[in-house]
């Protein structure tokens, strides 16, 4: 692995944790940072450097990469006190790879313009593919960043979409989460509806095992509300935010989506009360019995 530093602020959530640990280990030199410091633990345990402000981290390095989760948190780590964009040299290049929406991403191309080159590249996948490195980039911005960060998209995923111009990788994130958001929704109410009619969902599931209405993602998503198992893979209040980005994206074009508006409704009132833990435990707002 060539000599590569990247600086990942963020380093401490459920995805940027296993993501900075994936890097370090693939032989890249990273600092990492984040809002609450106490979550880096396991990674100076590792041996991972952590710097006390943004533009500590991203001083010198070759990649910034924001994992955190909300547009306002990304912005005010770029460019608040202590930002990281002031710090960062010519040459770095900015990963912007959580997921904040179109109007997100445009106020940060807007903040990175002639300070720094911007990569707008959301992920699909949750913590266990972090983990694995097995996420999926979607990346947009120019063509000639393609090849720079081809180390960094290679380590922590199994695949990259380039998508097109800086804004295209995360219209593309906001149509797979409205499929994954309400693929499980609709497998919460099933499983549901299943229990209240004294029907086994193991049934179900052999039901549609094999055929063109089985799904991995059912079957994963379905185990964990039968057994009321909501260990946090990604957090139904992230989960109602994420419904949230889709549903402004519909409203600027004057769309219509009715089911996806109900998804979105459903997440943010589970989130209430379920909001840490995960997105799956939406079934515990329609469960007939919700222990």
């Amino acid at each position: 692995m060539q000599d590569i530093s990247v600086a990942v602020l963020g380093a401490g959530g459920t995805m940027g944790l296993p993501m900075t640990r994936n890097l370090a280990r693939a032989g890249l030199r990273v600092t990492a940072w984040n809002r609450s410091p106490d979550k880096l633990a396991a990674l100076t345990a590792d041996g991972i450097p952590a710097a006390d402000s943004p533009a500590r981290a991203a001083a010198g390095a070759d990649f910034v990469l924001t994992m955190l989760s909300d547009a306002g948190a990304v912005l005010a780590t770029m460019n608040g006190p202590h930002g990281a964009l002031a710090a960062m040299d010519a040459s770095a290049i900015w990963l912007q790879m959580s997921t904040i929406g179109e109007q997100g991403t445009q106020d940060c191309a807007a903040l990175a313009a002639d300070q720094a080159v911007f990569v707008d590249a959301p992920v699909l996948g949750t913590r266990q593919p972090a983990e694995q490195g097995t996420l999926v980039v979607l990346a947009s911005g120019p063509d000639q960043a393609r090849e720079p960060v081809r180390p960094v998209f290679e380590t922590v995923g199994q695949k990259t979409i380039w998508a097109g111009e800086a804004g295209a990788g995360t219209r593309l994130k906001l149509v797979a989460n409205s499929w994954v958001l309400s693929v499980v929704e609709a497998t919460a109410e099933t499983i549901a509806l299943a229990e209240a009619l004294d029907v086994d969902p193991g049934q179900f599931l052999d039901a549609v095992a094999g055929g063109a209405l089985d799904l991995p993602y059912l079957r994963l998503k379905a185990a964990a509300m039968a057994s009321r198992s909501f260990d946090p893979a990604f957090a139904l209040r992230l989960a109602a935010k994420d419904g949230g980005l889709v549903q402004d994206a519909a409203a600027r074009r004057d769309l219509d989506l009715p089911l996806l508006r109900a998804v979105r409704d459903r997440m943010a009132e589970g989130a209430i009360k379920y909001g840490d833990l995960d997105f799956s435990a939406t079934y515990l707002t329609s469960a007939p019995r919700p222990d």
